[in-house]
């Protein structure tokens, strides 16, 4: 598989060499976690001086002797090298029984420089505290962007690729198939079989069926306000009481997975968080064409989608913003820079362009407004707010 390099989260590694940091590389299945790895391991090899790598991935059937915690700890410590710098790379860690045992005492020995990455079901963003005694710094890994794909196969014209990339998406590990349906049953098949079993494995669910409607319900109303009761009402029947509580505690594990990410709403006058209703993006959009098909393909809400998902890839908190009861697609936050973004497929309209402008417009303040959409136009402004085509956005 062609490899490109992706600088993004290359710089962020480099950043953080030698820190007693235990570095942990999070992201959905099959986002290119390892392959990251594989490309930090030849910067360091190129470019550390006296260097001592530790490389296991538990994929591999050469490292079965070392499924449990105590084997792994001693096998690291017995490749240790006085006078060098010993970076340990371990590769789906989560294989390994109470792994974070060897792991805390691997980074209490204060010998090496630990990465690893696992899967997300078991190495949770909001466990790391728990799981490790050390400080510990995430790196979050997001299916390929517009730009790596621009990259990956070299287009010229960036307006024509991004149709491509609405159809095709993120997953690179699809890139190696030459036509779409079996690009979409690669898909799934990581969808269905990676993270979903995953999930099932974690938490022991019982009631997959529920699971899958949820799924199903989640990925059918990408960008609409939803809440664990809604769902619970629209998915019971006769036949069957659905308890919300389970419908939330099933979005969390789906979310905690990184299959789907939460955007919470924000009161833009009260400048305050609202708790009630949330939308869900996908972490890659083509997900959803793999698993619910492309008859209905929606354009405007897949768009938002990719804006989503872009926005956090760039750092940003990301937000769905409340105006005079209207709502603005997303707030974007980081530190100081706040950004109000509205996104739709078509504006060649001129209801639909005023329809997508006036919630911008009432918002007093003097931080930038974007409007993007399909225009393959160069950028203009409209009463200081920015038009931009979502291509050139992207490519930003």
């Amino acid at each position: 598989m062609k490899l490109i390099n992706r600088k993004q989260y290359l710089d962020k590694l480099i950043n953080v060499i030698g820190t007693p940091d235990i570095k942990v590389i999070t992201g959905v299945r099959r986002s290119g976690k390892s392959k990251l790895l594989e490309a930090f391991k030849v910067y360091i090899e190129q470019n550390v001086p006296d260097h001592n790598i530790i490389h296991i991935n538990f994929n591999l059937p050469e490292y079965e002797h070392l499924l449990e915690y105590r084997p792994l700890y001693d096998h690291i410590n017995s490749l240790y090298v006085a006078g060098k710098e010993n970076v340990v790379f371990i590769d789906e860690v989560q294989m390994c029984v109470d792994f974070e045992k060897a792991i805390n005492g691997l980074h209490a020995s204060e010998k090496f420089d630990i990465y690893i990455t696992g899967s997300n079901a078991f190495l949770l963003s909001s466990d790391l505290a728990t799981l490790f005694t050390g400080r510990t710094f995430e790196i979050n890994v997001y299916p390929f962007s517009f730009g790596e794909y621009m990259e990956y196969f070299n287009y010229p014209d960036k307006y024509a690729a991004f149709d491509k990339y609405l159809l095709e998406g993120g997953m690179a590990g699809s890139y190696l198939y030459k036509d779409q349906e079996t690009k979409f049953d690669y898909i799934a098949d990581v969808f269905d079989t990676l993270i979903i079993r995953d999930i099932r494995q974690k938490y022991k669910i019982r009631n997959m069926q529920l699971m899958d409607r949820i799924v199903d319900f989640l990925m059918d109303n990408i960008s609409n306000l939803s809440s664990a009761r809604s769902i619970t009402s629209t998915l019971s029947s006769a036949k069957e009481k659905v308890n919300h509580i389970t419908v939330s505690a099933y979005i969390q594990y789906l979310c905690n997975a990184f299959a789907f990410y939460r955007i919470r709403r924000y009161d833009i006058k009260g400048k305050k968080y609202l708790s009630s209703n949330d939308k869900y993006f996908l972490s890659d959009h083509t997900f959803r064409y793999a698993k619910l098909g492309t008859r209905n393909m929606d354009y405007g809400r897949m768009l938002e989608n990719i804006v989503a998902i872009d926005l956090l890839r760039r750092g940003y908190e990301v937000y769905v913003g409340v105006l005079y009861k209207k709502e603005i697609d997303f707030v974007a936050i980081k530190r100081s820079e706040k950004i109000y973004i509205q996104v739709s497929d078509n504006i060649s309209d001129n209801k639909t362009f005023e329809r997508e402008v006036l919630p911008l417009l009432q918002i007093k303040d003097a931080y930038p407004k974007l409007l993007i959409a399909r225009t393959r136009h160069d950028e203009y402004q409209y009463e200081g707010i920015r038009i931009i085509d979502i291509a050139d956005w992207l490519m930003g």
